[in-house]
């Protein structure tokens, strides 16, 4: 049982509690040794009461429990307690030394709490604005864990944006790089049917120019052999006519001759 009671202490509050009070079923009052006292007990107890509320629990199903905060001053053994309390606590149940802590901030506040009961018995005046503070503080706490969580959910918002994003644009250069992919293949084609038509064209004109070299090595050589068979026939008949010449050239010589002869005949027949 030892580690069943060590464990309700510890999640006991720092707060200190009057005894509780029985309230029946019908909502009355059970009696208790809080008849009888003064004014001056009853308005601090009120105002413990609105700076604390009082807790609520049901014992057993059937007993409905309240239970204030305790309006007796406390002494320096109380305060030298609460701090060694609160360091046993904080040790018990784990808490962080540094950062943010649920566990540590949970008895922080207990402890304050306490402290601001202590000096409200003693003087309401100083308590009333250690509430305030306290308030603020809590306002200031909440507003930035506010802060806190809605910028954690902008940022978990940013993220699945960022993922989706990620993903879309992931697809894009899939998309994009499959597409380019296909576009180099076909520019490798385009290229390679350029380099064979440059190839076949080159071979094209180097087999038109041996075709019109040979052409032309043809007609020079017909040209060359027309010339020759020209060269000849005229050559021979300039030859026939140069010998019909001579022949025509002999003949009147022959002529001649034979005029000189016949003339010298008849002039030596003459004589």
């Amino acid at each position: 049982m030892s580690g069943l009671d060590d464990k309700r202490e510890d999640q006991r509050s720092l707060i200190k509690y009057a005894r509780p009070v029985i309230v029946s079923t019908m909502g009355k009052r059970g009696k208790d040794k809080a008849e009888g006292k003064d004014i001056a007990t009853t308005e601090i107890e009120d105002i413990l009461n609105s700076i604390l509320p009082p807790r609520e629990y049901t014992k057993d199903k059937q007993q409905w429990h309240i239970e204030s905060v305790s309006s007796t001053a406390a002494t320096e053994s109380d305060v030298i307690q609460l701090q060694h309390e609160l360091d046993k606590r904080l040790q018990a149940r784990k808490a962080r030394e540094t950062g943010i802590c649920a566990i540590r901030e949970e008895l922080y506040a207990q402890c304050f709490d306490e402290l601001i009961r202590q000096i409200t018995i003693g003087c309401t005046h100083r308590g009333l604005p250690l509430v305030r503070i306290r308030d603020e503080m809590r306002m200031t706490i909440q507003a930035y864990q506010n802060l806190y969580e809605s910028a954690l959910s902008y940022g978990m918002r940013k993220a699945l944006q960022g993922e989706n994003k990620h993903a879309e644009y992931n697809t894009k250069i899939n998309d994009l790089t499959s597409e380019t992919t296909a576009l180099e293949k076909e520019v490798k084609g385009i290229e390679d049917a350029i380099k064979k038509i440059n190839k076949d064209d080159e071979d094209e004109q180097v087999r038109t120019k041996k075709d019109h070299e040979d052409e032309v090595v043809k007609i020079k050589n017909k040209i060359k052999t027309f010339r020759e068979t020209l060269e000849a026939k005229l050559s021979g008949e300039e030859k026939k006519k140069k010998q019909e010449a001579e022949r025509k050239e002999e003949e009147k010589r022959k002529r001649r001759e034979a005029k000189e002869k016949e003339k010298a005949a008849k002039q030596s027949g003459a004589a």
